[in-house]
């Protein structure tokens, strides 16, 4: 489990200004904390760690000396700027249930010769004990014909008697469809002007 250093923010200096500085505010909250604890996290540290980590993995955070059990909760991404803008985590409490979503990661695309492969679904949401969190699912469609479907019910994650899905178990994750090529109209043929017969 990765390890991200945080400190603790002083409110009375502007997000705008933290960023500026190479900072990337965030907060961590749970049942166990009261309130939130607002903190800021070194930019390039962060960028390192969501390479590996996305939204829905556990991590340990440092703070003032203390490590905390959390979960990516939520991040703010800034394409214009290409930075993130905030960060939240969620402490995590040992026997303690918490709903959270798995990415969802195809692989061998380029291996489905016959028709194009769809993705219909980029997460699933569910909820599970900290300790039978996962952050993805992986789906190998290698295999897969012209037409087949893989469910969310067909994933290890819904057969998982642990993990408790939110996600509609009948959803399609993924469908190898018929390619359409279209075709252009052509123009329908005009009938011959038959010459009118003079009186």
């Amino acid at each position: 489990m990765d390890t991200l250093q945080t400190e603790r923010r002083d409110m009375t200096i502007k997000a705008k200004k933290l960023r500026n500085e190479g900072y990337v505010p965030g907060n961590i909250f749970g049942h166990a904390i009261e309130g939130s604890i607002p903190v800021k996290i070194n930019s390039r540290d962060l960028e390192k760690l969501l390479k590996t980590n996305d939204k829905g993995s556990r991590i340990n955070l440092l703070l003032d000396g203390k490590t905390y059990n959390v979960l990516i909760k939520e991040t703010q991404y800034d394409s214009m700027k290409r930075r993130f803008n905030t960060i939240d985590f969620q402490a995590l409490v040992s026997g303690e249930m918490v709903q959270t979503t798995a990415k969802v990661e195809i692989l061998n695309r380029d291996e489905v010769k016959e028709g194009i492969l769809e993705q219909e679904l980029e997460e699933i949401s569910y909820s599970a004990l900290p300790e039978d969190l996962i952050d993805k699912v992986i789906i190998d469609v290698a295999e897969l014909k012209l037409e087949e479907k893989v469910l969310v019910k067909d994933l290890d994650l819904a057969k998982n008697p642990k993990i408790h899905l939110h996600t509609d178990p009948e959803t399609i994750v993924a469908v190898v469809a018929r390619t359409h090529k279209v075709q252009e109209e052509e123009p329908a043929a005009t009938a011959d002007e038959t010459p009118a017969a003079e009186g």
